[in-house]
C-alpha cells in the first residue's frame, strides 16, 4: 500500500537517522529493526495530536499490536537520513490499521508495513472501544 491508497486522515511524518546499533556487521539494517522505526513514528504520531500513552494507561486503556504484514524491499544503510510516513487505512470500533513506509531523500520506499492496532483493558487484557475523542483526532485533516 502507498500514500494516498485508502487513506484516512493526515500523513505524519517522523524523521529516522540509522545508527551503528541498528546495523548488521555489513551496515545494513537488521530487519526487526524496521518495526522499532515504524512503533516510534506511530508513537510521535499519538504525541502530535495530543494522545498521551501514559496518560491512556492510568485509564487502563493500552494500545497493541495485532497484527503486521511487512515487505522489506531496499535495505537502508548506516548514517542514513529517512523518513517514516504514516497514515490510517482502516478504522473500526477497537481497532485500526496504519500503514507505514520508510523512504530516504530521493522518496525511495524502502520498506512498508501495514499494521493493525488493537485498544485493550490493560487490567482485563480485553478488547477496549477506542475513545471517540482520539478516533476524531486520529481521522481529522486538521
Amino acid at each position: 500500500m502507498l500514500v494516498g491508497q485508502n487513506q484516512i486522515g493526515p500523513i505524519f511524518e517522523w524523521p529516522i537517522t540509522i545508527y551503528y546499533e541498528d546495523t548488521d556487521a555489513g551496515g545494513v539494517v537488521y530487519h526487526s529493526n524496521y518495526l522499532n522505526f515504524f512503533e516510534r513514528a506511530r508513537t510521535e504520531f499519538l504525541r502530535s495530536i495530543g494522545v498521551s500513552q501514559q496518560a491512556l494507561l492510568k485509564q487502563n486503556l493500552g494500545f497493541v499490536v495485532r497484527h503486521v504484514d511487512i515487505d522489506y524491499l531496499v535495505g537502508a544503510k548506516l548514517d542514513q537520513q529517512l523518513t517514516v510516513r504514516t497514515f490510517l487505512t482502516e478504522t473500526r470500533k477497537v481497532s485500526i490499521t496504519f500503514c507505514q513506509e520508510l523512504v530516504n531523500s530521493e522518496n525511495v520506499l524502502l520498506c512498508k508495513a501495514a499494521v493493525k492496532v488493537a485498544c485493550i483493558d490493560v487490567s482485563k487484557m480485553k478488547p477496549q472501544a477506542i475513545p471517540n475523542e482520539i478516533m476524531s483526532e486520529m481521522t481529522s485533516d486538521r
